[in-house]
């Protein structure tokens, strides 16, 4: 009977890409939604470089927007949500390999993500990143605030920044402020 070799036998570049989703939520003014990390230890996470945007993987049988919702639930405890955009393609980026090795038990080498934009239509009072999703989960962001679309590939770690400028590309035709 042969088995499966581990993952740190697989050359790097032939690993897999772990399915994911991201999630721009966008508030009414046109900002959009960004956690600081907690310190998870599985990333090189520096303070300049500590914030990004909802995401998480794709359980099996789920849609990319299902678990846009969940993901979105279990991170922010937000609910309140009306669906705006799904990027046309998949982006994905590449963990620097030793952390890649670590990370998701060595078996992907990235993440392949397909991102989704959701209007918040909430109070600011729902979001809730120290008690996420009702206190069920374990807290990923340390804090959060609004921000500018256009500035978050500067905040993320320099590995997804790219990821972030196609994300920052592909939706600012739908980040727009809602008339009051």
């Amino acid at each position: 009977m042969s088995r499966d070799p581990a993952p740190a036998m697989i050359p790097f570049e032939q690993l897999p890409y772990r399915p994911c989703v991201g999630v721009v939520l966008v508030n009414r003014d046109g900002l959009v939604f960004v956690g600081r990390r907690a310190d998870s230890g599985n990333e090189p996470v520096d303070a300049g470089h500590a914030w990004q945007m909802p995401q998480g993987g794709i359980d099996e049988g789920e849609s990319p927007e299902e678990a846009a919702l969940r993901e979105l639930y279990e991170e922010t405890s937000v609910r309140s949500v009306e669906p705006l955009a799904v990027a046309p393609d998949w982006f994905a980026y590449d963990l620097p390999e030793p952390i890649a090795r670590k990370a998701w038990k060595g078996r992907y080498r990235g993440q392949m993500q397909k991102w989704v934009a959701l209007r918040f239509t909430g109070p600011d009072s729902e979001i809730d990143v120290l008690r996420p999703g009702g206190g069920k989960h374990k807290p990923e962001f340390a804090a959060w605030r609004w921000e500018r679309l256009g500035n978050t590939p500067g905040l993320i770690i320099p590995f997804k920044r790219p990821v972030y400028e196609r994300v920052a590309e592909t939706f600012a035709p739908v980040v727009a402020p809602q008339a009051r």
